[in-house]
């Protein structure tokens, strides 16, 4: 894409945004794939099966559901989830070599929807030190891969492995070949976790204005939490032209994790009325999906892990309770029952005002005069410096 067609997909996405028309963004979900490399989540046939029934019920439009050549367990599991999903696109990864798509395939004959995922490394570290090869024949069997592909399934996604580190010059070059081979989709992943928003934007932005057949695929982000931008980053890919985000339930996946999907969904449903941006995940069934990961693969969330973490909507501060009692939206900008919550949670602690203890009082079925609720908010403080957290049976104790 040149400039001047560059400069009119500018003025294209503005003038989506103007008539209120909304860009689809879609989520590739890779939780059974790259979420499984976390160290001791290992998924038995039944469990891999279990969660992609889920995803399919939380709206993910491609499931990653696993590497097939890798061992007969995740062949079987991506025989087994491409035989029961009907409405999601089903995705095998694979090496850039003829054995890896063959045994791809041969797991996909029943997907409705299949696609093979294969790719090869783009940065001139890994050309040199992983591939021991040269930029040119990392090329050639790049292409040579998709063509290869293409000859069983029509739904081809390339990935530039360390695109993130690669050199934006051959990085525009890979992707225009591969395209040209036949690849429906082109994913540009931030491998490492190098990358800042700024630069990776740059990086997809460079990709829009000089690849001349950007228009004939989509272009993806994978994005890794190294330095904890995987987010950002994804972001940043979508407002300079990537159109699918590449993620995992909790942020989980090898070393420190991938993109949220529950982040993205939310940071782009949140947003909705400044961004043209939207995907098709049913957000009730993001804090059902988030605790069935968690439970199956027995990787706990960490309770200040955004959107889905046991603190993301709850309040200890007397300042912050008093707001929320008096209206939601002073210290929540997402209502909890939007992701499948029930309601927001007032902490009691010695940090916790009159207000904050008059509304648990009162939920509990005691009620006082302001004499009354000033006498026993002393009593309640001089407990609440001895402990942590003060619960309703130590309320009705003090009562």
């Amino acid at each position: 894409m040149g400039a001047l067609s560059f400069n009119l997909f500018l003025w294209a996405r503005k003038e989506i945004d103007n008539n209120n028309m909304k860009q689809k963004i879609n989520i590739f979900d890779t939780t059974l794939r790259d979420g499984e490399q976390t160290p001791g989540a290992k998924l038995n046939q039944e469990q891999k099966v279990e969660l992609a029934l889920q995803l399919e019920k939380l709206g993910v439009d491609v499931i990653e559901a696993g590497f097939p050549i890798s061992s007969p367990g995740d062949f079987q599991a991506v025989v087994n989830i491409s035989q029961i999903i009907n409405n999601c696109i089903v995705c095998a990864l694979t090496r850039a070599k003829k054995g890896d798509i063959d045994r791809a395939v041969d797991a996909l004959q029943k997907a409705r929807s299949p696609r093979i995922h294969t790719g090869i490394g783009a940065s001139d570290i890994h050309i040199k030190y992983k591939f021991k090869s040269t930029r040119e024949k990392i090329l050639a069997q790049g292409v040579e891969a998709v063509k290869y592909a293409k000859k069983f399934i029509s739904d081809v996604e390339f990935y530039a492995e360390d695109a993130g580190r690669a050199d934006n010059a051959f990085l525009a070059t890979m992707v225009t070949e591969v395209i040209k081979a036949g690849a429906t989709v082109v994913n540009i992943p931030d491998t490492t976790g190098y990358c800042f928003p700024d630069e990776f934007g740059v990086k997809i932005k460079y990709l829009m204005e000089n690849v001349p057949n950007i228009d004939s695929a989509i272009i993806s982000v994978h994005c890794h939490n190294d330095l904890g931008m995987a987010t950002a980053n994804s972001l940043s890919g979508i407002i300079n032209g990537a159109r699918q985000v590449e993620t995992t339930i909790n942020g989980i996946g090898e070393r420190a994790g991938n993109t949220s999907l529950e982040e993205i969904t939310m940071a782009l449903y949140t947003r909705k009325n400044s961004f043209y941006y939207e995907t098709k995940i049913n957000t009730k069934e993001i804090s059902r999906t988030s605790k069935m990961v968690s439970q199956i693969m027995g990787i706990p969330i960490s309770p200040n892990k955004a959107i889905v973490g046991a603190n993301a909507f709850s309040h200890s501060s007397g300042i912050h309770q008093d707001g929320i009692l008096k209206r939601r939206e002073n210290y929540e900008i997402i209502d909890p029952k939007t992701i499948g919550m029930v309601t927001s949670n007032i902490i009691l602690t010695a940090r916790s005002g009159r207000a904050a203890l008059k509304h648990k009082l009162i939920s509990i079925g005691i009620s006082m005069t302001q004499k009354e609720l000033d006498n026993f908010y002393r009593k309640f403080l001089e407990l609440a410096d001895i402990k942590k957290e003060i619960y309703d049976e130590d309320l009705r104790f003090l009562f």
